[in-house]
């Protein structure tokens, strides 16, 4: 009866070996398929990826030369800030004769027009008018002096100018804004 047993093991791991060799073969197979079926599949077309306008140094430079003339034709001293459309600083300046609260003012304003697309007085308006709800919207900031930077009706970026009042910060950024637009 070992002999039977021996015997039978031995068969067990031929049929195991087998079936492994089967096994790996198989794989091999669907391998060399799929290579071949992606070798002989047509090209994909290419992407047309958008062409995206964005704020770019030249343009903050043209911006923030505007806005200092501005300011200084006004005699006031104000912070600038500039975002991308995502909210995030790609400028910051403050007038030596700013208020340090002002550098929080001015991204504020700047991040309210950014997320919502509109100037921050639209906000301030709204709270004006009873609308209390301003005051739950995230990155909300209902105080005149923040705008969107529009370009082909697309909005690329914002300003916020913070410092004067607040009729006097939103011309600084709309000059600011109209020198970019003009070049």
């Amino acid at each position: 009866m070992e002999q039977t047993e021996f015997a039978f093991t031995g068969a067990d791991k031929m049929l195991r070996t087998m079936q492994r060799k089967l096994t790996m073969a198989l794989i091999a197979a669907t391998a060399a398929l799929q290579l071949a079926a992606v070798a002989t599949a047509a090209p994909a077309p290419p992407v047309d990826l958008p062409q995206k306008k964005h704020l770019n140094l030249a343009a903050i430079k043209t911006m923030v030369a505007a806005a200092e003339a501005e300011a200084q034709k006004r005699n006031v001293q104000v912070t600038i800030c500039i975002m991308d459309e995502n909210s995030n600083v790609l400028f910051l300046q403050k007038a030596d004769g700013a208020g340090m609260n002002t550098l929080t003012f001015a991204q504020r304003k700047a991040r309210h027009s950014a997320t919502y697309r509109q100037p921050s007085k639209a906000a301030a308006d709204r709270l004006k008018g009873g609308d209390m709800s301003v005051l739950a919207m995230p990155d909300a900031f209902p105080n005149q002096g923040g705008l969107p930077i529009r370009v082909d009706g697309v909005v690329i970026g914002a300003i916020g100018v913070s410092g004067a009042a607040s009729d006097v910060d939103e011309a600084i950024g709309q000059t600011a804004i109209d020198a970019l637009l003009k070049n």
